[in-house]
């Protein structure tokens, strides 16, 4: 527990978990990703920060589960089974990662506890944000025995509705911001956008772009990264790796897609980070496994309807390797 109240006067809890080599530290708020450890590592890997009032403001998207919408909802409209919805807009016009009030700006209940695991769980009322419900989203946090981080989501609704929520963490495997990082991607398409990081509705290929990751490229990369990568492949499979020369992350999701964003605008002044300094432009890399972005828009990508009787689900794994 912590002293920590949320806007609704609930208390923030604070939870540790390990097993093997790893440790990890959340909070409720958000079901929270604060701190995540490696034996013989000095440093966090995740960033974040000790102060749980920190997430309310600057930091509010780390290591958050967003949503129920995650990504961008271009102009917060969408149709669904012919009804126009008007969701809550909060990022030039548009919805960014389920509005103002999203789910990472809850206060999640902890519906399970033990010594390696975590599972925390939120509702939000039919009409929330402009989204039909209600609509019941749980996450659980375990560490595998050699260390791996993984990630469980699942959601139900009793009224057809969009459910795609995401773990929105950021990396950093030197403590010193991305320089000195590699970054692979399984993807042999990704989405372009627009100015409004709205994508376009084009799946183009990699090929001849800067955004071919199919081998490993130096970061910060010679774009900007604010990109879903459709990524090869179906089912529980590797989907990037980020490496330095000590260590080595490789994600593994079923999802679609992984949004990859290089924290190039990031600043959270006057908040400081573990490192107590804020973390600004290019101090670590969120890498996101979600469904493709503005899908209800876009009718040739991945759905997001979920329908009352249908369960959502997700699993994602963080692994560690050490070089």
């Amino acid at each position: 527990m912590t002293n920590v109240k949320a806007a609704d006067g609930s208390t923030v809890q604070k939870v540790t978990i390990t097993n093997g080599p790893a440790r990890a530290q959340l909070i409720s708020y958000g079901a929270t990703l604060t701190d995540f450890r490696l034996d013989g590592i000095p440093y966090s890997l995740a960033l974040g920060s000790p102060d749980p009032e920190s997430y309310f403001g600057k930091m509010r998207y780390f290591g958050a589960i967003v949503g129920p919408i995650a990504n961008r909802i271009a102009q917060g409209q969408v149709l669904l089974d012919g009804q126009s919805l008007k969701l809550a807009v909060n990022e030039n016009g548009n919805a960014l990662h389920g509005g103002p009030e999203g789910i990472s700006q809850k206060n999640w209940q902890v519906d399970e506890f033990e010594s390696d695991r975590v599972i925390f769980s939120v509702q939000t009322s039919d009409g929330e944000s402009g989204l039909p419900g209600p609509l019941e989203i749980k996450v659980s946090y375990s560490i595998q025995n050699d260390g791996a981080l993984k990630i469980e989501m699942s959601a139900e609704s009793e009224k057809p509705t969009f459910c795609n929520p995401a773990f929105h963490g950021y990396w950093c495997l030197n403590n010193e911001g991305l320089s000195g990082h590699k970054l692979m991607i399984h993807a042999d398409h990704f989405l372009p956008t627009n100015e409004a990081l709205i994508p376009t509705g084009e799946i183009q290929s990699v090929d001849g772009t800067p955004y071919d990751l199919r081998q490993p490229k130096a970061l910060p990369a010679e774009i900007s990264l604010d990109t879903n990568f459709c990524l090869n492949g179906r089912g529980l499979r590797e989907a990037a790796r980020l490496e330095t020369d000590e260590l080595e992350m490789i994600v593994e999701t079923d999802a679609p897609g992984l949004q990859v964003y290089d924290a190039a605008r990031l600043d959270t002044s006057p908040v400081l980070g573990h490192s107590g300094k804020p973390c600004v432009g290019h101090a670590g890399i969120a890498m996101e496994p979600q469904v493709w972005p503005d899908a209800p828009n876009q009718p040739n990508f991945p759905s997001i309807t979920l329908r009352p009787g249908e369960r959502f689900s997700q699993t994602s794994f963080f692994r560690f390797i050490r070089q």
